[in-house]
């Protein structure tokens, strides 16, 4: 009963949840809790500072990111680069099985040192040793299976460098939001890439990044009705037919 009650009051405290968003657009989620703002206001390290040559401040040229001519690739804690999301996939497959078996069995004692004769008096009427048992089997199997499957996204994004790791390899993350009504569409990328993937223009595609993570997706009234309610997940999920 204690359990009974304690799972009443959490479907209730989501349900309460839920309500207080009628009526409203869903909310941003705040920037600053990401780990994006925390690179980006976190001061650089001390090694990634470049020294000021003396004179540099009449030259156009310096070993400086910011001079004229300066690498303004993202390459330390905190720079940001974009992400270019371009994917093109299909797939089809198609596959047949088919199976089939036949067998049979067919056994008789007629004679075994008057055995057979013997157990044949004590028999029902019409039932033989001679013909003990006879079987036979037969099974088949047809399968027929086919995938068809094809997707299109082509999107940019703006990530941000979190870590650098020992190897030089860049951890980045990125996250997106927009919000159209009522719906707020999500785009989260993150991963790793070389620094010497980051093109010229301080872009990098997608098949560049290591280990990626790419999640597209919404929240707000349209994907609140295209999702099941709560009750019903789990009746799924329990039920075994």
């Amino acid at each position: 009963m204690r359990k009974l009650l304690i799972i009443t009051l959490s479907l209730g405290l989501i349900g309460c949840q839920r309500l207080e968003d009628v009526g409203k657009a869903p909310a941003f989620t705040p920037v600053e809790n990401g780990n994006e703002f925390h690179a980006m206001s976190s001061p650089p390290m001390p090694d990634t500072i470049s020294p000021q040559m003396p004179g540099s401040e009449a030259s156009l040229w310096s070993g400086s990111r910011v001079s004229l001519l300066g690498d303004r690739r993202a390459a330390e804690r905190g720079d940001i680069l974009t992400v270019v999301i371009e994917i093109d996939d299909e797939a089809q497959i198609s596959n047949s099985s088919g199976r089939s078996r036949s067998g049979s069995d067919a056994m008789g004692i007629p004679s075994l040192l008057g055995i057979p004769q013997r157990l044949n008096e004590r028999l029902p009427q019409g039932a033989s040793m001679a013909e003990a048992y006879s079987t036979n089997s037969s099974s088949s199997y047809q399968g027929d299976g086919s995938v068809a499957r094809k997707e299109k996204l082509t999107l940019r994004i703006a990530a941000t460098i979190t870590e650098r790791l020992p190897n030089g390899v860049l951890r980045i993350q990125g996250s997106q939001e927009v919000r159209v009504n009522f719906e707020v569409r999500e785009l989260i990328v993150t991963g790793f890439v070389r620094p010497e993937d980051v093109s010229r223009q301080n872009e990098i595609t997608y098949d560049k990044i290591a280990g990626a993570r790419i999640s597209y997706g919404g929240r707000g009234q349209i994907t609140d009705v295209q999702q099941p309610r709560i009750g019903q997940q789990v009746a799924d999920i329990l039920l075994p037919f």
